[in-house]
């Protein structure tokens, strides 16, 4: 597989930035260059914003099934070329190329989801208290979006915010991550080849501050969203605000996982081990504080330690690995800051906690146990393949704990006991709780988080709403 360099797309046009500008990309397995991508300057934005505002009008009035058909296609076309552009996604990002591959495929399954939602964006006729008045509300597209995405999932952080912006007749501006430009980049190709309108999809790439402070007052723009860190999104938010602007903010996390004496240890062990170093923790519903019950916590900690321990960790293009590198070289000293921190504290380093190599961002996948909650790691989210397995005896200490923070993204809770998961499914403050399976998201179903961790969803039925302004329409007939 041979690395492309990356363009901008603008107005249906692959193409460089007006003043040449690039910046490398990075083999995150041998931190070495592997390809450029283009740098958008202001010039630059002000085509994209002009060619988003141009073809806004007549996508806005294609019929949503001709919206449908064309997103349907983009869908086939990703499932065709998903081993060639997972193996793109592997070289620039690092995951496992079994891990891009589902990350493509899975991103065929969204666009699929959103084109049928395309069809369903219903109105209302309104019961009238007097006769010959009609009361109807139309919901129509909101105008051109901007964009916002991170590194972690690089395709699919970026289709579910492009389908349903597509699906409900907005255009958007797609400003992607520089880390890892080129997977979406063949994703939106994909569009592009499907015969989507020039103008109605477009792609930057550069200095994100300088790209979102220009985007987001803009006059164009009538939407953002943006998926990332808390503290960003509430800079942004903050701005889209000050302009009274739609905002779907998907942000930080720090998930709980409850597990209850009356579970399957190593059964529970094995699934979460498996999720916790997913793509090498780097994902933002990431499984982080561990809280199990006195009675089996120093099982389930030596069995989920043994698990950890024994993973194969390499470069994502070895079919053998079964976690690659950290993404980028800044999360290295923050996990060893973080673990240092903890064992300063009184917590135990039970497997892990160092650096792999010279070569690439490899880190040992590290288990954390009886840590304080004064401690880094049991406030600030690790982003990276660290887990903290603490013990509880209660389920009100349990939900104490899973709730002590601002974060409310995600949670995992086991148990068998129908009482306990009625209370966990009432009390535990999360925009999404999966328990005794791993049921998050599906195209299906609601994808956000509450309190710091967000605005709005990115998934199910709702999602679509962001993108749609709900008029009502009343009128007196003669």
């Amino acid at each position: 597989m041979s690395y492309p360099d990356t363009q901008l797309f603008i107005g249906g046009t692959w193409r460089d930035a007006l003043d040449g500008r690039t910046i490398d990309v990075i083999d995150p397995a041998t931190g070495s260059a592997i390809g450029k991508v283009a740098h958008a300057a202001k010039a630059d934005l002000d085509l994209v914003l002009d060619a988003a505002a141009k073809a806004f009008p007549g996508w806005a009035a294609t019929s949503a099934f001709d919206r449908y058909k064309l997103m349907r296609k983009a869908a086939g076309l990703l499932r065709d070329r998903a081993d060639e552009i997972a193996a793109i996604m592997t070289a620039e990002q690092g995951k496992p190329l079994a891990e891009a591959k589902g990350e493509t495929l899975s991103a065929a399954d969204v666009i699929d989801w959103f084109a049928e939602e395309a069809r369903r964006t219903y109105g209302q006729v309104i019961p009238a208290r007097r006769g010959g008045v009609t009361q109807l509300t139309i919901r129509q597209p909101v105008g051109p979006v901007a964009a916002f995405t991170p590194w972690n999932f690089p395709i699919n952080q970026v289709v579910r915010k492009l389908s349903a912006a597509v699906a409900a007749g907005c255009s958007i501006i797609v400003k992607a991550p520089e880390e890892t430009p080129a997977s979406p980049a063949a994703m939106i190709r994909c569009f592009a080849d499907a015969g989507i309108p020039e103008g109605v999809i477009n792609l930057v790439y550069g200095d994100p501050a300088e790209i979102s402070s220009y985007l987001i007052p803009h006059p164009v723009i009538a939407k953002i969203s943006f998926t990332g860190s808390t503290p960003v999104g509430k800079q942004l938010a903050s701005l889209a605000g000050l302009h009274m602007k739609k905002a779907t903010m998907e942000l930080g996390g720090h998930a709980p996982v409850l597990v209850f004496d009356d579970v399957d240890v190593d059964a529970v062990a094995q699934l979460m081990a498996g999720h916790k170093f997913r793509n090498a923790g780097q994902v933002c519903v990431s499984p982080t504080r561990f809280l199990v019950q006195n009675d089996i916590a120093d099982a389930f900690t030596e069995r989920f330690a043994d698990i950890a321990g024994k993973l194969r960790v390499g470069p994502g293009s070895d079919p053998n690995s079964q976690m690659g590198p950290l993404a980028n070289e800044r999360r290295i000293p923050a996990l060893e800051r973080m673990i240092a921190d903890a064992v300063d504290k009184g917590g135990r380093l039970v497997t892990g906690g160092h650096r792999i190599g010279n070569e690439g961002w490899f880190f040992e996948p590290t288990v954390l146990a009886d840590v304080p909650v004064t401690a880094e790691v049991m406030n600030e989210e690790p982003f990276g393949p660290l887990a903290v397995i603490n013990r509880f005896d209660t389920a009100d200490a349990a939900i104490a704990e899973a709730n002590r923070l601002r974060y409310g993204l995600a949670a995992y809770a086991f148990t068998q006991d129908i009482a306990t998961a009625n209370r966990l499914q009432n009390e535990v403050r999360s925009g999404m709780l999966t328990m005794n399976h791993l049921g998050l998201a599906l195209p299906e179903v609601p994808f956000g988080g509450i309190l710091d961790s967000g605005i709005g969803t990115e998934g199910g039925s709702e999602a679509i709403d962001a993108y749609l302004d709900t008029r009502f329409v009343t009128r007196l007939d003669a």
